[in-house]
């Protein structure tokens, strides 16, 4: 049999059926099979086209194989892509500083995956509660919000509300105080004399994009420095672009101590991660207390740079503010025609269909038939995140297949 250049000789269905025995079920895809991609667009085996509106969940926040990033890959590709932190390398230095410029702090420690930038950042807190803030031994507790989600780690999901995420991985690390999201009451009655850190997403993201009422971070800035804990900001789904500037935080012109960052932070390419803050927090550890083999590896620094060399120019936060426009303008016309309302802040939305219609699975199949890729989250709510690099024109299909999809289901 020929095939051509790059075509998997085996169809979609053959390639998902031999997932099937080797592969544990740790996610339940979209029966679509991607061979290729570019800018916003993927191809399947067969040679069938899709438009991106997931964006791998903001880590393609520049698009597929953008080719800034891509032509920095391959440039250390071939001079050098891991030394382990044994040694010093020549990128490193380069990128913490360009990253600790972007966020306007002072520090960086460089990890992978978005979930080691939780742990981290945990990590630091309690660290900082005990050297600093002299809190009792294994005594410092951690704030967090309720419909969190900071990753699945066994410490991460013991304090999610999520009982998928939660049921049969027990027993839990201890130390967390679950407050309602965007509830400063609630969050000012959990904070004590042993609260390390509050720990929120400045916009929950796996819970539906559920942006907080204006005044909410910059409450959480102020309550957390009046009781002297640290403000640790998960901005690893919200930041970097994505909701039309470099953090979600900057909305409310507020700045944490501690920033999570990661997906986009690898361009799509490696997975890099980060804990930016500031000097005076994070210089409590000392050699041995944390690490990694392969954060702020040479490969992982050099298309860390150019990330942040191209958000450096304000271009893509630009971008996302004004294509965000359409977005909204877009899906307020669908409210009543088979959406019961969306929350957007950006190149981000989370879109509650009537449940008549459909869950969010189900939609999202039927736009899966329609040539475009969105993911489902709880019930019957689907999110929307495009890379920043959307046309005008692909939004405006996108919303058009939305409508179709709405109407054969009405």
């Amino acid at each position: 049999m020929t095939v051509a250049p790059g075509r998997s000789p085996r169809s979609s269905a053959e390639l998902i059926r031999a997932e099937e025995p080797v592969l544990a079920h740790n996610y339940h895809p979209l029966p679509v099979v991607v061979a290729r991609a570019e800018g916003a667009w993927v191809e399947d085996v067969e040679g069938r086209r899709y438009l991106d509106l997931l964006a791998g969940y903001s880590a393609l926040n520049f698009g597929h194989r953008h080719p800034a990033l891509t032509e920095a890959a391959h440039r250390q590709l071939d001079r050098l892509t891991l030394t382990s932190r044994a040694f010093h390398h020549d990128r490193l230095a380069a990128f913490a500083e360009s990253l600790a410029a972007l966020t306007g702090l002072d520090m960086v420690l460089p990890m992978n995956t978005g979930a080691e930038a939780v742990e981290s950042g945990i990590k630091v807190a309690r660290k900082w509660a005990y050297d600093v803030k002299g809190v009792a031994p294994d005594r410092a507790t951690v704030v967090v919000a309720a419909d969190n989600f900071h990753g699945r780690t066994t410490t991460v999901v013991g304090f999610s509300t999520d009982e998928t995420a939660r049921a049969g991985f027990g027993p839990f690390t201890p130390g967390f105080r679950v407050v309602p999201y965007n509830d400063l009451a609630a969050l000012d009655a959990a904070v004590d004399e042993t609260t390390a850190a509050v720990l929120i997403e400045p916009i929950q993201g796996e819970a539906g994009v559920v942006i907080p009422d204006d005044g909410y971070l910059r409450g959480v800035r102020e309550l957390t420095r009046r009781a002297g804990c640290l403000f640790v900001a998960d901005e690893i789904q919200s930041g970097l672009g994505r909701t039309g500037r470099t953090l979600a935080v900057e909305h409310e012109g507020v700045v944490p101590d501690l920033v999570l960052l990661g997906k986009a932070l690898g361009g799509g390419i490696v997975p890099v991660s980060a804990v930016v803050g500031r000097r005076e927090v994070l210089r409590v550890l000392r050699p041995g207390e944390h690490g990694s083999t392969f954060g702020g590896n040479p490969l992982a620094a050099a298309v860390g740079s150019a990330v942040v060399e191209l958000l450096g120019t304000g271009e893509f936060q630009r971008r996302a503010e004004e294509a965000g426009v359409i977005l909204r303008e877009g899906l307020s016309a669908l409210v009543g025609k088979g959406v019961r309302g969306f929350r957007a802040r950006g190149l981000w939305a989370g879109v509650d269909i009537e449940p008549a219609l459909g869950t969010g699975r189900d939609i999202s199949e039927s736009l899966l038939r329609e040539g475009v890729l969105v993911k489902d989250t709880h019930g019957s709510t689907i999110r929307l995140a495009p890379p920043l690099t959307v046309t005008d024109e692909d939004l405006h299909l996108a919303l058009a297949t939305l409508e179709k999809v709405l109407t054969a289901a009405s």
